[in-house]
């Protein structure tokens, strides 16, 4: 669970490096979240009677949509400079400055070569950081391991 939160711990920091079990376990909870605010949008809107009766199908949106839907965006609002801040140190741990996350952003909005570059996206979110000290900080894997000596 801590791994889970750690970007929150991190807010605003885009300095240093993050570990993919940093950045998949936050990105795990983010899914988690909004699978139940979907779900609990989905359960407070639907009810039995409108799939037995057609007149009862034009129903009202119930309050649960509202609520889940309100819920759902402020949890968004609250996680959006965290997942930006962790998706930069992930790539500081790849050697690479967070500049790349603007070009990924923008390369995934041309259509035919946004699936390319969100596909390379996950595959540099899936490649281990750079082993030992970078020009982003020490290693989060192995801090102790700084070359105090050399």
């Amino acid at each position: 669970m801590n791994w889970m939160i750690l970007p929150y711990k991190r807010y605003f920091d885009f300095s240093g490096r993050s570990r993919r079990m940093e950045y998949w376990m936050f990105t795990l909870f983010c899914v988690i979240v909004a699978f139940v605010m979907i779900a609990l949008m989905l359960a407070g809107g639907l009810s039995f009677a409108s799939f037995v009766t057609p007149e009862a199908a034009q129903m009202s949106i119930g309050p649960m949509v509202f609520l889940g839907g309100g819920l759902l965006g402020l949890f968004w609002l609250g996680t959006i400079i965290p997942s930006i801040a962790v998706v930069v140190r992930r790539l500081h741990d790849r050697d690479m400055s967070g500049w790349w996350y603007l070009g990924i952003v923008v390369a995934s909005m041309i259509p035919l070569i946004g699936v390319i570059a969100s596909i390379a996206f996950i595959v540099l979110m899936l490649l281990p950081g750079t082993p030992g000290p970078n020009r982003f900080g020490p290693d989060p894997k192995d801090p102790t391991n700084a070359e105090v000596f050399a």
